[in-house]
């Protein structure tokens, strides 16, 4: 029966792998493009993306999901047929542009948090500003994020249950059916197991990287 429950919950922890992959695919240089648009000199498009952020990182992820699943429906006027991929894209794009907009305010703090002096700097010693980016501001930008993205990478793992609630198959749900087929609870427990390795597996792999920028 493990070995059964196992090979379910796998399959199930498969997709929320995939999810989670391409979440991180699409949403991290997506941030790094919100972040620069947010600090523009031109302060209407500031404006706007600075108010999608707050809007984003104001409302519920879960809600987020619902507006994009079946907002194109009800705009539309017109019944959709929903599919596995369907609903896979859906909550997708949903997990992209909400943790884009996490990332682009993380990116946005390491820039600014670089001393403007060593900026100067580099322009009295005739560097220009791409040459400033990459040998001065990019390495000690990516030190000071690594510690908040680390954070929001391991939220992503657990919030990719939420994909359930549009009917994506994943491993949460790969429990719960033991719950209504077999009236067994223990399996739904088990899907915690895969969600503590991989995260440990995380919190390994974003400690090692902090020792190795530690020199900045």
């Amino acid at each position: 029966m493990l070995g059964e429950v196992t090979i379910t919950l796998l399959q199930g922890f498969g997709k929320t792998l995939e999810l989670f992959a391409l979440t991180l695919l699409f949403a991290l240089p997506l941030g790094l493009l919100i972040c620069f648009g947010s600090m523009s000199r031109v302060k209407i498009l500031s404006a706007i993306i600075n108010a999608i952020i707050w809007v984003i990182r104001g409302t519920p992820l879960m809600l987020q999901l619902l507006v994009i699943y079946y907002g194109p429906g009800i705009v539309s006027h017109q019944q959709i047929g929903f599919t596995n991929s369907t609903r896979f894209l859906a909550a997708l794009i949903a997990f992209v542009i909400n943790y884009a907009c996490y990332f682009a305010v993380i990116y946005r703090g390491g820039i600014q948090s670089v001393p403007v002096g060593q900026r100067e700097a580099g322009k009295v010693l005739g560097m220009t500003n791409s040459q400033i980016f990459r040998k001065i501001v990019f390495l000690q930008v990516i030190k000071n994020i690594i510690p908040p993205i680390s954070n929001e990478i391991i939220t992503l793992v657990k919030d990719t249950s939420l994909a359930r609630v549009i009917a994506v198959y994943e491993i949460i749900w790969a429990g719960e059916t033991y719950i209504k087929h077999g009236g067994l609870i223990w399996p739904l427990f088990y899907t915690g197991v895969f969600y503590l390795v991989f995260s440990a597996l995380l919190t390994w792999i974003f400690n090692k990287t902090e020792k190795k920028l530690a020199y900045f």
